[in-house]
């Protein structure tokens, strides 16, 4: 069982119900899943490019991410429907856990110039977006084997019914918000 996990029944469970008075364990607000996406805005062009991106993915995460391919064509961007365009995984459970374990206390603390994430990207129904410009943060990573150095979304999902509950939640895993 991951720390996370433990830490969230055993201590972030009894300090969000204090916080926002919940009736029942149930009310109380958990993560439900974390997608990692990756743009790969050269991968129409190049098979390598999306490759080298599914196996980052896949060793930053531990899970075989799927290729996500164009919905329809767009010729300024000189891309037709149905070429790949990124790869994503969806998150769950304990592999959810770990990942977010080691985001917060590997990966975030190696950004250069690092001040916290920022407390405004939530989307109002409680679920939190943050970009990361490099995969090189990720210890997984080796800087030599990267084909091209890109970003990645990564999406919290919780079933917490406003921002200020979704915060108090993140915050309780560790998150580093600015101030």
């Amino acid at each position: 069982m991951s720390n996370f996990k433990e830490l969230y029944n055993k201590e972030i469970i009894s300090s969000l119900t204090k916080e926002f008075n919940y009736k029942t364990v149930m009310a109380v607000p958990k993560l439900e899943k974390i997608v990692v996406n990756m743009g790969v805005g050269d991968g129409s062009k190049d098979e390598k490019f999306i490759t080298a991106a599914v196996k980052d993915l896949e060793l930053i995460t531990g899970q075989k991410p799927i290729v996500t391919k164009a919905r329809k064509s767009i010729a300024g961007f000189k891309i037709r429907e149905g070429q790949p365009v990124g790869v994503k995984v969806t998150l769950r459970g304990e592999n959810m856990y770990y990942f977010l374990e080691k985001l917060v206390k590997v990966a975030l603390p190696r950004v250069r110039d690092f001040r916290g994430v920022s407390p405004h990207a939530f989307d109002g129904k409680g679920n939190y977006t943050i970009g990361i410009k490099e995969q090189l943060i990720f210890p997984e990573i080796e800087y030599d084997d990267v084909v091209k150095v890109r970003g990645m979304d990564i999406i919290f999902v919780t079933t917490a019914k406003s921002n200020e509950e979704a915060k108090s939640l993140l915050k309780g895993f560790g998150m580093p918000f600015k101030n």
